[in-house]
């Protein structure tokens, strides 16, 4: 099948990749020309593990292309919308132009048999009235919503090989064409027993907001926990060992640590308080707030234990920070809460070294003022303190005896209990973690 994706960033380059890797013959569209001319050299314009050799594996194959010209999809029977949905300026509603002019974009190529599948995270309500406009425009053209659940450094895998796949289509006939679409979209997907959830619109809208806002709140309870451990001299990682053994509650997610950031679940459980907050439905969603605010309480929770660990000070103490993206195996640091704890300490007078092994160029881009080193041993030279922020696999394999030399004093943060508190105790430093017994 020839099928066209409407924007290339994260989500779009790899959905478009993975498509062509199910056998399909795909048309990546953005306006970004130096994004397209990248795309089109198998160089992804971000860290994901695994995207390279999948671009130029289907680059190669004559499956894959990209281009800055709408025109080029025309003749596509499925044009996917995977365009961003950032936060407004200002406010918690989501930012919903992209996706407008993106659908709008498509009519002038569309035709009557053509799907458009949105795949951006967008509020409920905004499916139905996307499609009533690609009707009216383009009679006999249909629109479906087929949220992604993508993990950042997972993501093609979680493409080829997803947990469920999700169809919010209209009613009758032409929702029973646009899942058909789909279906042959996805025919090997389907073949290894994925399970598919058929549904309307706006249940299909909510399940990327909702599940977004369960794991932003089950991440937001065990921190919340970790702050009445601090006050009751209780264990947080014990206590969520203990908690998680219960089926219906699980062990994942019970990290309890800095919080959460990126590009995802901040915004979207934002934008899911206001659009319930349109509906008039804003008291169902009134606990969200504080799940908002108890991740950003971890950020200065921090800057204020390494102030605790700094002898009552952070003036002029050197301060090493391991991690600068939001989470490990990417680059992406929107909303990141290692860097807002980086800048935070050097705004106390710190003297502060930010390294990270992906995403130290677009920290560089966005945080300038701050200082950055290429390794963890560089960021570590005589600090007083060494904050782990982000769970790269590099720093969890740190020795701590051969680190310990580099440093001036033993110290250690681990901001996401990602290190072995016995290992780096018997090698002699000083280990603190968020909610942890310092014994």
């Amino acid at each position: 099948m020839k099928i066209s994706v409407v924007g290339c960033g994260y989500l779009g380059a790899v959905h478009a990749a993975s498509m062509a890797e199910l056998g399909h013959d795909v048309i990546g569209v953005d306006v970004d020309e130096r994004k397209v001319a990248a795309l089109n050299e198998a160089r992804a314009p971000f860290f994901e593990p695994g995207l390279d050799a999948l671009l130029e594996r289907t680059l190669r194959s004559g499956r894959l292309r990209f281009s800055s010209d709408m025109a080029d999809a025309a003749g596509a029977r499925v044009h996917f919308v995977c365009v961003g949905t950032p936060q407004k300026r200002g406010e918690y509603a989501a930012d919903l132009r992209y996706v407008e002019a993106a659908t709008e974009g498509l009519l002038a190529i569309l035709a009557p048999g053509d799907l458009v599948v949105g795949k951006s995270t967008v509020p409920v309500g905004t499916a139905s009235r996307l499609a009533e406009m690609v009707e009216q425009k383009v009679p006999g053209a249909m629109l479906a919503w087929n949220p992604e659940f993508l993990r950042e450094g997972f993501a093609v895998q979680d493409t080829l090989h997803p947990d469920r796949l999700v169809y919010g289509i209209a009613p009758g006939e032409p929702g029973q064409r646009a899942q058909e679409l789909l279906d042959e979209v996805y025919a090997t997907i389907l073949e290894a027993e994925t399970p598919k959830v058929v549904t309307d619109y706006a249940t299909a809208e909510m399940v990327k907001t909702a599940a977004n806002s369960f794991l932003a709140t089950k991440i937001s309870f065990i921190n919340a926990m970790a702050e009445l451990c601090e006050a009751t001299g209780a264990d947080v990682k014990q206590l969520a060992d203990a908690i998680g053994h219960d089926d219906r509650i699980g062990r994942k997610f019970l990290n309890a640590g800095l919080g959460f950031g990126g590009g995802c679940l901040p915004k979207d459980i934002r934008a899911f308080m206001a659009r319930a907050g349109e509906l008039g439905a804003d008291q169902a969603l009134t606990f969200l707030r504080e799940v908002d605010n108890i991740n950003m309480r971890r950020r200065i929770r921090m800057v204020e234990l390494a102030r605790e660990v700094c002898d009552g000070s952070l003036l002029g103490k050197r301060v090493a920070i391991l991690g600068a993206a939001f989470k490990p195996d990417s680059d992406d640091i929107r909303d990141s809460p290692a860097l807002n704890v980086a800048a935070q300490l050097q705004l106390q007078g710190a003297v502060v070294r930010v390294t990270d092994p992906a995403a130290v160029e677009n920290s560089r881009r966005a945080w300038p003022d701050l200082d950055y080193a290429a390794t963890a041993e560089e960021a570590a030279e005589r600090a007083d303190a060494v904050l782990v922020l982000t769970e790269w696999q590099q720093y969890k394999d740190l020795d701590p005896v051969a680190f310990g030399r580099i440093v001036a004093k033993k110290r250690v943060l681990d901001g996401r209990q990602a290190l072995s508190r016995e290992a780096w105790t018997a090698a002699g430093w000083s280990y603190r973690a968020l909610g942890r017994r310092t014994d």
